[in-house]
């Protein structure tokens, strides 16, 4: 077999497991598990805070998709309709979470304290995001925020994702995006604001 013999092979026929797996096939159940694990564990990674429990979660998000199965009409890619239980199921678990204590400017370290100095000076949306670039400190100030307005910030502005690709994870519209993201940033700007005045105290 040639050397790229695998770059060539077709791309699994999804259409053709999802037949079998509502006929009771468990081989093609679990071969489209294996087939969308990656996708799936890679949503829960980069949108919860915490690392813990994050097979349970992904097990709770394939569990959701099998008993949903009949609602998938194939109007959008199943890999996208996944991609938005995935995104609900993270949401409702940053919800499920008990409340984190408010940050204080005392909780950050010299570095995420002088960071955190240069975006408090500058107004510009785009600046605030790329002056954000310590990884701790994006995810403390993030986790203050409500899940919905956590997530809308992280997909675009950490993991600069396009209107269209986020409307595609989350199945909201381009709208909404806009809304939430606009409101993220104002509650975000108040939490710096409130940072400022306790260095100042």
């Amino acid at each position: 077999m040639p050397p790229d013999a695998e770059d060539d092979a077709p791309p699994p026929d999804v259409e053709a497991w999802l037949v079998r797996i509502r006929a009771g096939d468990q081989q093609a159940a679990r071969a489209l598990v294996e087939h969308l694990y990656p996708q799936v564990i890679r949503i829960v990674r980069a949108r919860l805070p915490r690392r813990g429990g994050e097979e349970d979660l992904a097990q709770d998000i394939f569990l959701k998709m099998f008993t949903r199965l009949d609602q998938y009409q194939g109007q959008v890619p199943l890999a996208h309709w996944v991609s938005r239980i995935a995104v609900t199921t993270c949401i409702d678990a940053l919800r499920a979470q008990r409340r984190r204590p408010e940050l204080r400017w005392a909780d950050l370290s010299e570095t995420e304290a002088d960071t955190l100095d240069a975006v408090l000076t500058r107004d510009d949306a785009a600046d605030t995001a790329d002056a954000l670039a310590a990884h701790e400190l994006v995810h403390k100030l993030l986790d203050q925020l409500a899940p919905q307005d956590r997530m809308v910030l992280q997909l675009l502005d950490l993991e600069q994702k396009t209107l269209v690709e986020i409307r595609e994870i989350t199945g909201w519209n381009i709208t909404l995006i806009k809304v939430r993201a606009f409101r993220a940033r104002r509650k975000l700007q108040k939490l710096f604001q409130q940072l400022s005045k306790q260095e100042r105290t």
